[in-house]
């Protein structure tokens, strides 16, 4: 399919700062999957939408140098969880919107992406997550920029779940199938090995 041509500007955030613990603490991002490095597969899906590629991660900056224009790291050494790579993310973004993907969603593909982006498009002031059946992806999804502050405060306040602060902020939701094969998050050892057969 044609590359998306969405006039929503976007800066894009790909989280990789975990600390791995489902992949017995390995660097997630850097795991092979069909004989490439998993970040190299989300940043060749979204490298041709933006001008402004941020990595978040934590370890091996030198290896995610070479996928990003930049990289940004958590602010405490403790691995907090991925709000606090949004965080970072959302402090340096460039453009007014921030488009998030994790690191481990390969199967994700072009329309989905654009799927995304006109949503934020028609919800411009609000989080953009998506959402499948009952459950919400709020590492899939699209916040405005303009919401840094209100991040910030929540997460000074505590808050440490980006589904639970999307939500407070008039999140919405792009509604995919329940079993969207897109969205599979291959977040252990198993699932990786499992779907990296040839793809269809």
């Amino acid at each position: 399919m044609p590359i998306d041509s969405s006039p929503l500007p976007c800066s894009v955030l790909l989280l990789s700062g975990g600390r791995g613990q489902r992949m017995g603490g390995q660097d997630k991002g850097l795991l092979e999957w069909r004989d490439q490095p998993l970040i190299a597969h989300l940043q060749r899906l979204v490298r041709p939408l933006t001008d402004d590629l941020i990595i978040s991660c934590n370890r091996n900056l030198q290896l995610y140098a070479a996928y990003a224009d930049r990289l940004v790291n958590d602010d405490s050494p403790d691995f907090p969880g991925p709000l606090a790579g949004i965080r970072a993310g959302l402090a340096v973004a460039r453009h007014g919107h921030l488009l998030i993907v994790p690191c481990d969603v390969p199967h994700l593909d072009a329309r989905l992406i654009a799927d995304l982006r006109q949503t934020a498009q028609r919800n411009p002031l609000l989080p953009v997550m998506v959402r499948h059946g009952e459950f919400w992806e709020p590492l899939i999804c699209i916040i405005p920029t303009a919401l840094r502050d209100a991040v910030d405060s929540a997460w000074h306040a505590g808050e440490r779940s980006p589904r639970k602060l999307f939500l407070q902020l008039g999140g919405v939701g792009l509604e995919c199938p329940a079993d969207d094969p897109r969205l599979a998050n291959l977040n252990t050892p198993a699932l990786l090995q499992t779907h990296s057969g040839v793809s269809e």
